[in-house]
């Protein structure tokens, strides 16, 4: 599979709020995974996020979101490891993910050695069509503690848009097994 990761911190950069204010628990009700907007439409984003939550997962989840992909110049085939032919329609979705500990990821370099290990992990797995990029941002988890988090972008492509929301929906399903798991962050 392939993924990659980056620094987006200071200056302008998008900060992860982990609590905003439409924020859903879903550690402590999980019921409400399938009840989202954005993953009734999307069950590989219900049970990705159902994983990321779960008790012994090593991280929680605090904001996500699907999108079909309109412009094709908008992600590369190479990248998705895809055919031309394979790559006319695409989605992508993101979602914020915290460490479950909040002395995990305190300074940007474990952030880095957490993002390095899930790519390590990502790039042995077989899976065509598809791309994570994960975005180490500042993250503000209480309004007294300010930490790290990452936002996972995955983009996935396929003949038809039914086909790119399959394409997905299976990276979405490859991404949080293999952050739960793996001891990838624990």
């Amino acid at each position: 599979m392939e993924a990659d990761w980056e620094f987006e911190v200071g200056g302008e950069a998008p900060v992860i709020d982990a609590h905003w204010p439409g924020f859903v628990d879903l550690q402590r009700a999980p019921e409400q995974t399938h009840l989202l907007p954005e993953s009734a439409e999307h069950p590989g984003l219900a049970n990705a996020l159902a994983k990321l939550n779960a008790a012994d997962s090593p991280v929680w989840t605090s904001k996500c979101d699907v999108w079909p992909v309109v412009d094709s110049t908008e992600f590369d085939v190479d990248e998705l490891d895809a055919s031309p032919d394979l790559a006319t329609h695409a989605m992508a979705c993101y979602i914020d993910i915290l460490p479950e500990s909040h002395q995990r990821w305190p300074s940007p370099e474990m952030a880095c050695t957490a993002c390095k290990q899930i790519c390590t992990v990502l790039h042995a797995l077989f899976l065509r069509s598809c791309r994570v990029d994960l975005i180490i941002r500042r993250a503000v988890i209480t309004p007294d503690v300010d930490d790290f988090g990452i936002t996972v972008y995955l983009t996935a492509c396929g003949a038809s848009q039914e086909h790119a929301a399959r394409a997905l929906q299976d990276a979405l399903c490859v991404f949080a097994n293999a952050l739960c798991s793996h001891s990838t962050l624990q």
